[in-house]
């Protein structure tokens, strides 16, 4: 064997072995969560074994895809439907294997070339692309309605003499899914090369990891400790109190939605949001109580603190939070850089993070069903909820807190030894 065939691990491990792998262990990590998730919010009992497809259908919106809803109820009657949501939970399982199979294969390498790195992401790419394609075409169904079951004598009665029956139902669309899927993916693998420390980035952008690869992995580090803690509180929850399988339901499908957004309140920021008809957004009772009834209300911590005191509590954990990260940025970053710099850095990462927050956990939601004008579309058989950031004001209290415990997080720092001193490396 030639001395030289040590050398060839790159082609070996970044084959299209290796890809696909990865890819399966993402959609099946995915797909497992969104199955759970909805086998415990009793998604199980659909009819037309309509389980699978709406597994899919979590899968899709999960990684940035588009569902339509559609309905169809005759010419005496009309329908109206809309769903926008991100199922964070699904995603975030997602993403971390991805992540983790991405980078396996680069570890305990010092430097990449940028084309070996788009290869390797490349045929990744390409499966996940087919990958896409498949669940965008599988995530399809339609259910038939019984107007009886709605709950109106009078709709269940008109239905029964005009022969009316309602169809609801989803479907994809291809071509959103497809180019937010694949942005998915970049983001994912961007973010995956700029947290893990001993991943290789081509030669030109090593200059860069001192300053930005310590804050990326604070950020991931801080959002997956609101995830963790929100989890131990959620498992009390469902263990101590009713409707354990509800619990279970959010934490699955949308505990980060959750976690990530009471991390924003904590910090300042306003939502806009507001909860009508028969439904309820998968949060905490307190959430609903302050959103419903109204035609815009607005979730921030005084509004909630009307309702309950205890959530003054958030502005105490996410100091504590804060400053861990910012003492963790500081540990991996060079011990040359002062205090007043590790404050700049942790407030530009903060600030990016409760952008993205507030891109990621936005909600809408609407329906509605009229027959001859009785139940119109924003009555009785209607319902609305939406909930949107104030983004400006939560970028500037982000931008404030970063400066404040990035600064503070940094000084007990410069006393204990460095981890991320990058070494100058030569090209061979």
């Amino acid at each position: 064997m030639s001395a030289h065939a040590p050398s060839r691990p790159a082609v070996a491990a970044h084959g299209w072995v290796q890809a696909l792998v990865t890819v399966l262990a993402g959609l099946v990590a995915m797909g497992v969560v969104a199955a759970l998730g909805l086998w415990a919010a009793g998604a199980a009992d659909l009819p037309d074994n309509a389980f699978p497809r709406v597994v899919a259908a979590t899968v899709v919106t999960a990684v940035g895809g588009t569902i339509e809803l559609s309905g169809n109820a005759g010419g005496l009657a009309e329908s109206d439907a809309a769903l926008t949501v991100i199922p964070l939970s699904v995603t975030l399982a997602g993403a971390l294997v991805v992540a983790a199979g991405f980078l396996r294969p680069l570890r305990h390498r010092a430097v990449a070339g940028a084309g070996e790195l788009a290869g390797w992401a490349a045929r990744i790419a390409v499966l996940w692309l087919v990958a896409l394609l498949a669940l965008s075409f599988s995530a399809r169904q339609t259910f038939s309605l019984s107007l009886g079951d709605l709950g109106e004598d009078a709709l269940g009665d008109l239905g029964d003499l005009f022969g009316i029956s309602p169809e609801v139902g989803f479907t994809t669309d291809v071509p959103a899914t497809v180019f937010f899927g694949l942005l998915w993916l970049a983001g994912v693998l961007v973010l995956a090369l700029l947290v893990s420390r001993g991943a290789p980035l081509p030669g030109r952008l090593l200059r860069f990891q001192e300053s930005v690869r310590p804050a990326a992995y604070a950020m991931v580090a801080l959002l997956l400790a609101c995830v963790v803690l929100g989890a131990v509180i959620g498992l009390v929850v469902a263990a101590t109190r009713e409707h354990p399988a509800e619990t279970l339901a959010v934490i699955l499908l949308g505990l980060p939605n959750l976690v990530w957004l009471a991390l924003t309140i904590g910090l300042g920021a306003t939502w806009d949001g507001r909860v009508d008809g028969t439904f309820g957004l998968p949060m905490p009772h307190l959430l609903d109580e302050v959103l419903r009834g109204r035609d815009v209300a607005e979730l921030d911590l005084g509004s909630l603190a009307e309702h309950d005191g205890r959530v003054w509590w958030l502005v105490a954990v996410d100091a504590v939070l804060l400053l861990a990260a910012a003492f963790v940025m500081a540990r991996r970053s060079p011990a040359r850089m002062r205090a007043w710099q590790h404050g700049v850095h942790m407030a530009v990462a903060l600030a990016l993070t409760v952008l993205m927050i507030c891109l990621l956990a936005r909600t809408s939601a609407h329906y509605g069903l009229s027959v001859l004008g009785i139940g119109d579309l924003g009555g009785d058989l209607g319902g609305e909820l939406f909930l949107r950031p104030q983004v400006w004001s939560a970028v500037g209290f982000a931008l404030l807190w970063g400066l404040v415990t990035g600064f503070l997080g940094g000084l007990p720092a410069r006393r204990l030894r460095h981890r991320g001193e990058v070494a100058v490396r030569a090209r061979g």
